[in-house]
């Protein structure tokens, strides 16, 4: 069934991968980055990595500029879902039922009773989409200079990451984060929830 489930998620979301692949291709495309990292921290699907990757490819003496791009518009973005949350979640919160989003909204609502602002930097590195973790953020009403400082770092260090991956492998790198990038999110999730646990225990 996950299988299925799948399949039938990258069918539904082909169409809008394709396009934004070609984006990368376009004379404007570090607008269409900027446009992008804003709209998937609070309502688009499609994660700007997508776009990232194959820009640092083509251009890999811009390869910097365009993660900083790509972490400012996430951020922005991020404050934006962030208001979303605080101030719309009753109306929002039946479109998060209807996409299948909103046991994963919960659960990361209970991430944030645990861990705070971690959360929200282990997000910049989490499969799961970041507009969940922003709406939540804000439906919680997380301390908001918290959320922005952690939103900075966690976005910068997966989008500076991925740029200096291209940058030092070439073609073949960015082959193999597109066919690996889930596996490598949760591993760096992990990671971070385990040093996490030890510096509160050290406490």
């Amino acid at each position: 069934m996950a299988g299925q489930q799948g399949c039938a998620d990258m069918r539904l979301f082909e169409p809008l991968y394709k396009r934004v692949l070609k984006w990368s291709a376009h004379p404007h495309a570090e607008r269409y980055l900027a446009g992008l990292s804003f709209a998937e921290s609070s309502f688009f699907p499609i994660p700007p990595d997508v776009m990232l990757a194959p820009m640092c490819l083509a251009e890999r003496s811009k390869a910097w500029r365009f993660a900083t791009t790509t972490t400012v518009a996430s951020v922005l973005g991020g404050m934006a879902g962030y208001a979303i949350g605080y101030f719309l979640i009753e109306a929002v919160e039946p479109l998060l039922h209807s996409s299948g989003s909103y046991e994963t909204y919960v659960r990361v609502q209970e991430w944030f009773a645990v861990w705070g602002v971690w959360a929200v930097f282990v997000a910049g590195f989490s499969p799961i989409p970041y507009k969940i973790f922003t709406i939540a953020a804000g439906a919680t009403v997380l301390t908001f200079p918290g959320f922005v400082i952690a939103s900075a770092i966690g976005r910068g260090a997966r989008f500076f990451f991925v740029a200096g991956l291209i940058v030092a492998g070439g073609e073949r790198m960015a082959d193999g984060l597109q066919r690996h990038v889930e596996r490598i999110g949760w591993a760096v999730v992990a990671l971070a929830i385990l040093l996490g646990a030890y510096f509160m225990l050290r406490q």
